[in-house]
């Protein structure tokens, strides 16, 4: 059996039954997104439309499709917006994941003001097109560019995630270097050169062995997984909405309000925008 590689943990059980049960109650709570991939308001030239594959919530901040994902050194400034806080039983879990990196991965992977302070919320699933049920329940090769360790925690049905090597001629069909089935309430977490940098991963497929239907409800769409990705963003990159430039402003306006209908936090974060506007008008 290889030795443990220190910049990699998976546990199978780490999301306890209690914890699950606030989780889902959190869930129901939520009216997740879905997002356009470009901006309405300024299309980039030669690119159509398209939108994303599943529906999404973001917590800690928001990077929103359109306005590009968080990418340093190329992209770093007016990309990541405040979003809500971590609900309580996600900050537990996550101030348990920090402790195990900081006192189990080599420091040299731990960026010295390193947290996790931003969660991607996946819903995995099938989505309702016209006559047809779309498996919208994979997601392709790619990196994240965040610095320092990811994690991520799951719930329902179990995943197979792999790690594939970069800059293989066809990543698609290229060998993985790792496969790990994620199950229900496990914990994965990676970090370091190889993990991030010379690799890629992919989510191949989900298992539909149980018809789950997991919260929130959403329409045209059954969730049979939802996973949640913890990375950390500088926090001096991480702008307020209604600090935002105004074009980048205008392209997200349209999805704060919606989350406005059921969140205070960005109900407040709008009223803001709107106070800043009337008290810069002459």
């Amino acid at each position: 059996m290889p030795p443990a590689d220190p910049c990699y943990l998976y546990e199978p059980d780490f999301i306890d039954a209690p914890a699950r049960a606030a989780i889902l109650a959190w869930l129901a709570t939520l009216a997740p997104l879905w997002e356009l991939r470009y901006s309405t308001r300024r299309p980039p030239p030669g690119r159509p439309q398209r939108a994303l594959l599943r529906p999404v919530y973001w917590l800690g901040n928001w990077q929103f499709a359109c306005l590009g994902y968080y990418e340093p050194p190329r992209r770093t400034h007016d990309v990541a917006v405040t979003a809500e806080p971590f609900p309580p039983v996600l900050a537990r879990l996550v101030a348990q994941i920090e402790r195990r990196v900081r006192d189990g991965f080599p420091p040299r992977v731990v960026p010295r003001r390193w947290h996790l302070n931003t969660c991607l919320v996946n819903f995995y699933g099938d989505r309702t097109d016209g006559d047809r049920v779309v498996d919208a329940a994979r997601v392709g090769e790619h990196r994240d560019f965040e610095p320092g360790p990811v994690g991520s925690l799951s719930l329902g049905e179990r995943a197979r995630f792999q790690f594939v090597r970069r800059g293989a001629p066809d990543a698609r069909d290229a060998p993985p270097v790792r496969t790990q089935w994620l199950d229900d309430g496990s914990l994965q977490v990676f970090g370091g050169p190889r993990w991030k940098d010379d690799l890629l991963h992919r989510v191949q497929r989900v298992d539909d062995k149980h018809s789950l239907d997991l919260p929130p409800a959403i329409a045209g769409f059954r969730t049979r997984r939802v996973n949640f990705t913890f990375r950390y963003v500088p926090d001096e990159h991480i702008v307020p909405f209604a600090c935002l430039p105004p074009a980048a402003r205008d392209d997200v306006r349209d999805y704060v309000a919606t989350l406005a209908r059921s969140s205070p936090f960005f109900a407040a974060a709008l009223a803001a925008e709107a106070g800043q506007s009337a008290a810069a008008s002459p």
